[in-house]
C-alpha cells in the first residue's frame, strides 16, 4: 500500500517519534482491546533500543500515558506533566482511562542487550484481571515515524483505499509523471484524494503546517536549559532575536541560512522538551522539513501564497518519504541517523525542487543528492537525549537540502547515481552498521563525550 501525506507528517509529542510516540501508539493499543475495568495487573518489558535509550526518549512515561488511552496527537504537553505526576505520587495508573491499577515506572523492566526478532525496538505487554488470568499479552514494535506494529499482524502502513497511482520505487513514480504529463505534487495529490476531498487533503496539510509553525514559536519563546542533565543551552530565543534586529522584514537573502538554522532550532529544541511537534518523518528529524518550508517561503518563491507553497512542497516530501518507508527505514534504530536526518533532507530537498519549479527528474536528483551526502550517518546521541548531535544536526541537514535542490535545478535532471540506487545503498549501509551506532548509546559520542 502506498504512504500517505498524513502518514508521515502526523502530530505527536517529542522528544523521539519511535521511542515516545510510537510506544505510546502500542500501549494504547493494547489497552483497547481488552475490557480495561476487568485489568487488574500490568507488566511491561522493553527492548534493545527501546531499553538502552528510552529514559533519555522518554519511553518509559509514554508507555504510562498510552496505558491509560492517551494518543500522542490528541495529549497537550501540560496534561502529560499533570499524569506524570499523578502517576509519580499515588503508583496508580488509569488502565484504559478507567480503572486505577498499580503502575510505574519502576515497574518496566527494560533489557537493553535483549533484541527481540521482529525489531530492535521492542516491548512485551501483559494484562491480568483480579482471578490472575491472562487478559491478553502482546509483542509490538515501534519501526519508526511513529509506525507500530503488533506481532503476527500485518503493520497498518499506507492507504486503506487503493490508489489510482501506486508506487514504491522513484522509477515507478517517475513514469506516473511521465505518463500523465504532471509533476511528483500532482500526482501525491490524486492518490490522497481518491480517501478524501481535495479540500480536506489541502486543509489537513495547512492544519499540519500551522502545528509546524506554532512548535517554532514555542521553542522560540522558552530560555533556559533543556531537560534531561546535560545542561544544553537553548538557543532559538536569542537567534530570534539577533535575527530580529539584523533582519526586521525577514527576507535578507543574505541571511537566509541563519534564518534556516533558526527554524530547525527552535522545532528541534522543542522537540527535547517533550513539546508538541510533527513527525517529519520522525521526531528527530522533525527540524528539517519546517526549516526547508520556512526556505521556500521567504527566500524560494516569496510571491506566492503560503497554500500554493505549502502543499505541493509537503506532498512532493512525503512521496519521497514514501520511497524511504517502503524500500529502506526511516528508523534511526533500524539503520542509524541517516534513516531519520538523512531522509527528512532528501524529503525537503525534493519538495524545495518542486516548489522553485522542476521537473519530477530534477526533483528526484534534489532527493538523491542530498541523502547521497547523509550515508553512513549514525545515531549516537549523548546520554540517550535527543539533544547532542541532534539539534545541530538538523539545522546542517536542512542547508543540505536547499543546497541538493539548487544544484539539481542547475541540472537538467540527468544524473549517474537514481535515488532508487541511493535508497538501496542506504539500507544495505544501516545493515552493515554496528549496531553501537544505531540509537543505543552505546558508541560513538555517546561514549567519547563526558556526560556534564
Amino acid at each position: 500500500m502506498t504512504v500517505g501525506v498524513f502518514d508521515l507528517f502526523r502530530v505527536g509529542l517529542g522528544p523521539s517519534s519511535s521511542h515516545t510516540v510510537g510506544p505510546m501508539r502500542a500501549a494504547a493499543d493494547f489497552v483497547g482491546r481488552i475490557d480495561a475495568v476487568r485489568i487488574d495487573r500490568l507488566a511491561v518489558d522493553l527492548y534493545g533500543s527501546l531499553a538502552a535509550t528510552g529514559r533519555g526518549h522518554g519511553t518509559l512515561p509514554a508507555v504510562l500515558l498510552g496505558l491509560e488511552g492517551h494518543a500522542p496527537d490528541r495529549i497537550l504537553p501540560d496534561e502529560v506533566e499533570e499524569r506524570q505526576a499523578a502517576i509519580r505520587s499515588g503508583g496508580t495508573l488509569r488502565a484504559g482511562g478507567v480503572r486505577e491499577v498499580p503502575f510505574r515506572e519502576e515497574d518496566i523492566v527494560l533489557h537493553p542487550l535483549t533484541l527481540l526478532p521482529g525489531h530492535s525496538n521492542g516491548l512485551r505487554l501483559q494484562a491480568w484481571d483480579a482471578s490472575g488470568a491472562l487478559l491478553d499479552e502482546a509483542v509490538y514494535y515501534s519501526i519508526g515515524g511513529g509506525f507500530i506494529t503488533r506481532d503476527g499482524e500485518a503493520p497498518a502502513v499506507g492507504a486503506e483505499v487503493p490508489v489510482p497511482f501506486p508506487f514504491e520505487t522513484a522509477a515507478e513514480l517517475l513514469a506516473h509523471c511521465e505518463r500523465e504529463g504532471v509533476g511528483i505534487a500532482e500526482i501525491m495529490l490524486r492518490n490522497e484524494t481518491a480517501s478524501r476531498s481535495d479540500a480536506a487533503v489541502r486543509g489537513g496539510i495547512l492544519e499540519i503546517v500551522d502545528v509546524m509553525a506554532d512548535c517554532v514559536r514555542s521553542g522560540a519563546a522558552r530560555e533556559g536549559t533543556l531537560p534531561g542533565g546535560l545542561n544544553v543551552p537553548r538557543r532559538a530565543p536569542l537567534w530570534q532575536a539577533r535575527l530580529a534586529e539584523q533582519d526586521p522584514s525577514g527576507a535578507d537573502p543574505a541571511l537566509w541560512q541563519e534564518w534556516v538554522n533558526f527554524v530547525a532550532l527552535a522545532v528541534n529544541e522543542e522537540n527535547a522538551s517533550g513539546g508538541r511537534v510533527v513527525t517529519a518523518p520522525t521526531n528527530g528529524a522533525a527540524g528539517i522539513i519546517p526549516a526547508v518550508l520556512h526556505y521556500a517561503l521567504h527566500f524560494g518563491v516569496p510571491d506566492r501564497a503560503r497554500e500554493d507553497v505549502a502543499v505541493p512542497y509537503l506532498l512532493t516530501a512525503a512521496a519521497v518519504g514514501a520511497l524511504y518507508k517502503a524500500r529502506a527505514s526511516i528508523s534511526g534504530a533500524e539503520v542509524g541517523c541517516q534513516g531519520e536526518v538523512g531522509s527528512a533532507s532528501s524529503m525537503a530537498a525534493a519538495g524545495l525542487a518542486e516548489v522553485l519549479g522542476g521537473t519530477p527528474r530534477q526533483v528526484e536528483n534534489a532527493a538523491e543528492i542530498a541523502m547521497e551526502h547523509n550515508l553512513g550517518l549514525t545515531c549516537d546521541p549523548i546520554g540517550g537525549l535527543v539533544q547532542i548531535p541532534c539539534i545541530e544536526r538538523n539545522a546542517i541537514a536542512a542547508a543540505k537540502a536547499v543546497n541538493a535542490a539548487k544544484m539539481a535545478l542547475w541540472g537538467d535532471g540527468s544524473h549517474k547515481v537514481s535515488l532508487d540506487e541511493v535508497i538501496a545503498t542506504m539500507r544495505e549501509t544501516g545493515r552493515d552498521m554496528s549496531s553501537k551506532y544505531k540509537e543505543t548509546a552505546l558508541g560513538g559520542l555517546a561514549v567519547n563525550v563526558v556526560e556534564c
